[in-house]
């Protein structure tokens, strides 16, 4: 029979429960994978260290080609165009100047190294005109492919449309004898599958001024 004083202490010492999960086989869960997979940070989208790696190689490539050859960039454009010059001074110093866009992919970088082939070959070297920009275009595609950046068909259909309308405006100023290295630019783009496409508005060659 229950007391006064034994309902009081259990008033005051309330029966523990029992703890939870004691006495049984604890439940382990792995941690949840980190999302991108990389560096062990879940705010990560899928790809981005892989385009972070590309981003770092085209950046090194654009640092490693302006310091070697003497190149400053006078503005970068946000257009797939550039121009290539130099200044030469009293002093006979000489800048080596360009504007282009910024290489990010293989477009924009096929560009920049069209202008910067323009200082490695040296302007006046090639004449007429539109040999210095086959030369150019060459140097960039091959430098391109030394330095493991993918050469996309598209660039290589901007090298053919640019060194086409470059070969068709030195014909429309007189050209006579058209070097063998541009016969192959004297016809449209036929592509890798063989079908030709009509040029590019605006598809052009590297403009320079003299300094």
């Amino acid at each position: 029979m229950l007391t006064l004083w034994d309902l009081v202490k259990r008033v005051i010492h309330p029966a523990r429960a029992p703890e939870r999960g004691k006495g049984r086989a604890q439940e382990h869960r792995p941690p949840k994978a980190a999302v991108g997979g990389t560096g062990g940070t879940g705010d990560r989208p899928p790809g981005a260290a892989v385009r972070r790696t590309a981003e770092e190689r085209y950046e090194r490539v654009t640092r490693e080609m302006l310091a070697k050859h003497g190149i400053r960039v006078r503005r970068w454009r946000r257009a797939m165009t550039g121009i290539a010059w130099e200044v030469r001074y009293r002093d006979g110093t000489v800048a080596r100047l360009i504007e282009a866009p910024r290489p990010k992919g293989p477009m924009s970088a096929a560009v920049f190294l069209h202008e910067v082939g323009h200082h490695v070959i040296g302007f006046e070297t090639y004449r007429p005109r539109c040999l210095e920009e086959y030369h150019a275009w060459a140097y960039s595609l091959a430098t391109m492919e030394a330095l493991g950046l993918n050469v996309t068909e598209g660039v290589r259909r901007r090298m053919h449309q640019s060194l086409k309308y470059a070969v068709d405006k030195a014909r429309r100023r007189g050209l006579r004898a058209l070097p063998p290295e541009l016969e192959p630019f004297t016809r449209p783009w036929a592509g890798a599958g063989g079908r030709r496409v009509r040029r590019l508005a605006g598809a052009r060659g590297s403009a320079r001024p003299r300094g």
